[in-house]
């Protein structure tokens, strides 16, 4: 795979990489354990594209060692039914205003994870790539007009869901927030590297075969939007993640289910894709080791509602 153009990076045991044009990975010389801690120290990316390089190596061999890049991320937002597709697929009314959820921190998982389904409480866990915005300046009452200036970054995002839970909860926390059913990754893109905005790409692989594919431009609510909308409410701090919605093609469009042994893969734009490998659960019901660190705080959840998400 050749290595995308623009600042990229990874997290990895030894600390952030940025990936070079020759298919190598220069370990950075800065003390940030992930992309998130780098942006909430309030300087944006640039650190990461000055600072000098403390060893460089293939990019393979960096890769092997990664953990999540947003590991430390403080808040996920997620969003239902925001594909025009996803509600053509799903027979479902175009809604008239953003469906929120928070994401549990204590779900996050990252690149090359192993996650265990939890089948003793769900006989439905669902796949669902999505774009994943990677907030780079706070934002509170931001206009729309002024929402991509705020956003560092893009990266790639399975935002797992057991569906029977949310049925039966009308939860989405709880239906998407299992250990390790918030994987992101494998890296996170400059937004100033992207060149239309208005063209990302998401596509999802189950097993080699494809199952989503679509872009950014099908959004309900596009981004300046979306984010000007969450933003009348809650503050969005540098380091949090905001994750635009799925497009048709899930597991629940389809009829059928993750299941152990499944391989998912999810590629946006010039990201490097994100692998996600699933198990059964062990008998007691421990889910799997992942690759990387849960997150530093648990989410709370929102109040529950009657909407329903994707």
């Amino acid at each position: 795979m050749s290595a995308p153009t623009g600042l990229q990076l990874l997290a990895t045991r030894r600390g952030l990489a940025r990936i070079c044009g020759d298919g190598t990975a220069e370990l950075l010389d800065l003390p940030y354990r992930d992309v998130a801690e780098l942006l909430r120290a309030g300087a944006g990316l640039t650190p990461a594209a000055d600072a000098p390089a403390r060893d460089r190596l293939p990019l393979a061999s960096v890769t092997a060692e990664l953990v999540a890049p947003l590991g430390s991320t403080r808040a996920v937002w997620g969003v239902g039914l925001n594909y025009h597709c996803k509600a053509r697929a799903a027979g479902r009314a175009v809604p008239t205003e953003p469906v929120l959820y928070l994401k549990s921190a204590s779900a996050g998982s990252g690149p090359d994870a192993t996650v265990a389904l939890p089948s003793s409480i769900s006989a439905q866990p669902d796949y669902e790539g999505e774009i994943a915005l990677v907030i780079g300046a706070r934002m509170h009452r931001t206009p729309a007009d002024q929402a991509w200036s705020h956003v560092a970054a893009i990266t790639a995002a399975n935002d797992l869901t057991a569906r029977d839970v949310m049925t039966a909860s009308a939860n989405p926390t709880l239906a998407k927030s299992f250990p390790g059913f918030g994987a992101l990754g494998t890296s996170v893109l400059d937004i100033a590297a992207v060149a239309d905005r208005d063209a990302i790409e998401v596509r999802t692989t189950v097993n080699g075969e494809v199952r989503q594919q679509a872009t950014i431009a099908d959004l309900i609510f596009p981004v300046p939007q979306l984010l000007a909308w969450i933003t009348r409410y809650v503050v969005l701090e540098p380091g949090d993640v905001v994750l635009t919605g799925t497009p048709a093609g899930t597991g629940q469009d389809r009829g059928c289910f993750l299941r152990p042994g499944d391989l998912v893969e999810v590629s946006v734009g010039g990201v490097l894709p994100l692998r996600t490998r699933f198990c059964a659960e062990t008998p007691d019901g421990d889910p799997a080791e992942t690759s990387d660190e849960t997150l530093d705080a648990v989410a709370p959840s929102p109040p529950s509602h009657r909407k329903s998400a994707d």
